[in-house]
């Protein structure tokens, strides 16, 4: 009698290698491996670090080696196929042990063994989801996707905050640069809103910073929060500053609290905070293009030290 020899299924061999494809717009989803975090996110094959290196976690920094991070549905993605692969080779094997042993002579008995089709098992195909936030990192041109908007480059492992300052000052500029060639009224609002934006960008900038490090600093009002970070971090955001331009910052974050929270109109606490020599009570502030151009280049150098006090390179 010869023996069984799964011939199919032997050919498989013991390793599958299951090719997990990017989406549409290029991206590849993975999922941070730490249970109390599993954050997702997607990165572009092809950009940032060349050659192997290890996978950082955008939301909690986690680091390890990239085939630690597949999603979950992409493992069952994957277990699918080789659980297809592996029941239709066993089933190609069963079906060559099938036989048919016809009757002979008046009462002879026939023999026959036929092994049935069953449905086949199906394939977990899925889609990668959608994300808020598209990067291309500065510092190793990883292109990324993450919820929210700060975090760790999944490849060089470099926080993001710095450059998404820069970008929402580049901004502020070109708000600038628009109230140049603008009518009056519509100037006005141009800088104002340039100069909310930028200390909007700046605020959310360091409080991400300092939740890195599990404090808690508001920076809309400047002076406040040079004096927190020197007491919690023990340096000075502002020491790479000339008077002059420490006392710039103080003044206009002062009249972005008057425009977003008092119509512009000067109130005493400004008169008392903002050393303008030019401020009269229950007036409208004075804004220039000039002013706020200077303020940007300013709030850019606070967050370059700020971010180097904060989070200084890996050595």
């Amino acid at each position: 009698m010869n023996r069984f020899q799964p011939t199919n299924l032997r050919s498989l061999g013991t390793q599958f290698e299951i090719p997990i494809k990017p989406d549409e717009d290029g991206y590849l989803g993975r999922e941070c491996p730490i249970k109390e975090c599993l954050g997702y996110f997607k990165i572009t094959p092809g950009t940032g670090v060349k050659g192997p290196a290890p996978c950082h976690c955008p939301y909690c920094g986690n680091s390890g080696e990239s085939r630690t991070f597949f999603t979950q549905e992409q493992i069952e993605y994957a277990r699918s196929i080789v659980l297809r692969k592996v029941t239709d080779a066993i089933h190609k094997d069963l079906k060559s042990l099938e036989f048919e042993h016809k009757p002979q002579g008046m009462f002879g008995i026939g023999i026959s063994m036929k092994v049935q089709a069953s449905a086949r098992l199906p394939i977990r195909y899925y889609r990668e989801k959608e994300l808020e936030t598209a990067i291309v990192c500065d510092s190793c041109t990883l292109r990324y996707a993450i919820y929210g908007v700060f975090g760790w480059c999944p490849d060089c492992g470099v926080h993001n905050s710095l450059q998404i300052l820069a970008k929402n000052l580049e901004l502020a500029r070109k708000e600038l640069t628009l109230a140049a060639s603008a009518e009056a009224e519509l100037a006005n609002h141009l800088i104002g809103d340039a100069l909310e934006n930028a200390v909007s960008a700046f605020d959310g900038f360091g409080r991400e910073l300092c939740a890195r490090k599990s404090a808690d600093i508001r920076f809309q009002s400047v002076l406040g929060a040079r004096r927190k970070v020197q007491d919690t971090f023990g340096f000075d955001f502002a020491d790479g500053l000339r008077p002059d331009e420490w006392e710039c910052a103080c003044r206009v974050f002062q009249k972005r609290h008057l425009l977003a929270h008092k119509m512009g109109v000067i109130d005493e606490d400004y008169l008392q905070k903002a050393n303008d020599p030019d401020a009269v009570l229950g007036r409208r502030i004075r804004l220039t293009e000039g002013e706020v151009q200077s303020a940007i280049t300013i709030v850019e150098s606070m967050g370059r030290r700020l971010f180097a006090g904060i989070l200084p390179p890996t050595p």
